[in-house]
């Protein structure tokens, strides 16, 4: 669970996003990343007993800065107002699929996985491996309890159809997808209860099959 101190702390961060008041609120900023590392360490804990890969991952390997890159944004706000968390083959960087946690107060909070802008051979990969198991797919993400907490998949998608697919084939509103990620909500009361950890894994290891079949792919 997180301390109720961390989400009031991003909340004031979102109204204040500006280095003098980050700079004043330093110690404050300490015992949130303490806080977060901790939750990170719980997630990983129960990530591994359902992937064995996590069970020599370091929650600090996992964990986003909270600094924001602007050198080429238009937005110079110099934080981000969410903590966020990648688990993935290696860490939060890696080619491969894998599973994010996202806190940010205010109804934003989720956790999610899949692969965000493969490059153009995986995506290649990820487009054949569907249209080829197309029904194995289709039992993945058609599953109830996947379409309990995944109302959909998320990505930006082709207007036009992929070069070597046609428009009548039965998966190609899947393959005019360039991400393929899922997301499941957590309410803001959950986060300071201390079942946070097993719904951030429950949420996981539904998600695991999907997840799976994009990394079988690349």
């Amino acid at each position: 669970m997180l301390q109720p101190s961390t989400l009031k702390f991003m909340s004031q961060l979102a109204k204040n996003n500006n280095k003098p008041w980050f700079d004043e609120h330093k110690a404050e900023y300490l015992l949130v990343k303490e806080d977060f590392e901790a939750l990170v360490t719980g997630v990983l804990a129960g990530l591994s007993e359902i992937e064995p890969t996590f069970r020599d991952t370091k929650a600090k390997d996992c964990i986003m800065r909270i600094y924001r890159d602007i050198r080429f944004s238009k937005d110079k706000t110099p934080y981000k107002v969410n903590l966020g968390a990648g688990f993935g083959m290696g860490g939060g960087k890696n080619v491969y699929g894998g599973y994010y946690l996202h806190i940010e107060p205010g109804g934003k909070s989720f956790a999610g996985g899949g692969m965000w802008q493969p490059e153009g051979p995986a995506l290649k990969s990820i487009r054949q491996e569907i249209d080829y198991n197309f029904d194995e797919f289709l039992s993945i993400i058609d599953n109830k309890a996947f379409k309990k907490i995944f109302k959909k998949i998320d990505g930006d998608r082709l207007v036009k159809v992929p070069q070597g697919y046609t428009e009548d084939n039965p998966a190609i509103e899947y393959l005019k997808l360039k991400s393929f990620t899922v997301g499941g909500n957590i309410a803001d009361d959950n986060l300071t209860k201390k079942t946070l950890v097993k719904k951030v894994t429950d949420i996981y290891e539904t998600m695991k099959p999907f997840v799976d079949f994009l990394n079988r792919a690349v």
